[in-house]
């Protein structure tokens, strides 16, 4: 049985460790953060549409407003199916990361001089904001949620890693690669990623992931899903 990390926050962390077992492998919930959801009223004066960078932007506005009119633009395909289950009726799906995001959103035919609104985290992997004001777009930002490093590994985590040579290591962002990193060092078993494996989101998340570890492997997954990284484990030989 391969053993699977799974170190992203909740709930997503959940629903990617479903997935995990119904393809035989065995998930251990790991999350190096978790998310806050703030409590705000949301200014859409002047709005024409919504951009999402996260399910959790997504939750977050859910969770302060019950406007589902505007139309939504989301940065990959998870993020808008999360838009379509909250309710919104009308998502445009990006590429994947902020710069197609932003290229989507430019090649609309325009606004009506309306803005886009992105809905956002504390921390941010790009300026969506302002590589739409670059293309001529009016855009602004409201924060509605935090994702708060965790200051421990989870127990079952470090149990994993401190027994168990050919697990895998979840990583979806850059983030996340750096506290999980952060923590295990913090756990003194940073030594024992030489025997794991880490599968990465992107390019960006698996340079993160070499900044402070050596590592049995570091594989990027083909596609910016959750199911490509989990076909990219199932795909590969196991290690002796």
């Amino acid at each position: 049985m391969t053993t699977v990390l799974v170190t992203r926050a909740e709930p997503d962390a959940g629903d990617f460790a479903e997935l995990c077992r119904t393809r035989g492998l065995v998930p251990v919930l790991s999350s190096v953060m978790r998310i806050e959801i703030e409590k705000a009223a949301v200014d859409l004066a002047g709005v024409g549409a919504l951009a999402f960078t996260s399910a959790n932007g997504v939750r977050a506005f859910g969770a302060n407003s019950t406007e589902r009119s505007l139309p939504v633009y989301a940065v990959g395909p998870v993020t808008a199916e999360a838009a379509k289950a909250a309710g919104f009726q009308q998502v445009t799906a990006a590429g994947g990361d902020v710069a197609a995001l932003a290229d989507c959103i430019a090649s609309e035919s325009g606004f009506g001089g309306k803005a886009i609104l992105h809905v956002a985290g504390a921390d941010r992997a790009g300026d969506l904001v302002t590589m739409l004001k670059h293309k001529g777009i009016a855009a602004r930002r409201q924060t509605l949620y935090q994702a708060k490093a965790e200051e421990a590994l989870p127990p079952a985590a470090a149990e994993t890693l401190k027994g168990e040579p050919g697990l895998w290591v979840t990583l979806f962002s850059p983030r996340t690669a750096r506290l999980f990193l952060d923590l295990s060092e913090k756990a003194g078993l940073a030594p024992q990623l030489i025997r794991a494996r880490a599968v990465c989101l992107s390019d960006a998340v698996a340079q993160a992931a070499r900044e402070g570890a050596g590592w049995a492997d570091i594989i990027v997954a083909q596609d910016r899903n959750a199911q490509s990284m989990i076909e990219t484990i199932c795909a590969a030989k196991p290690r002796a």
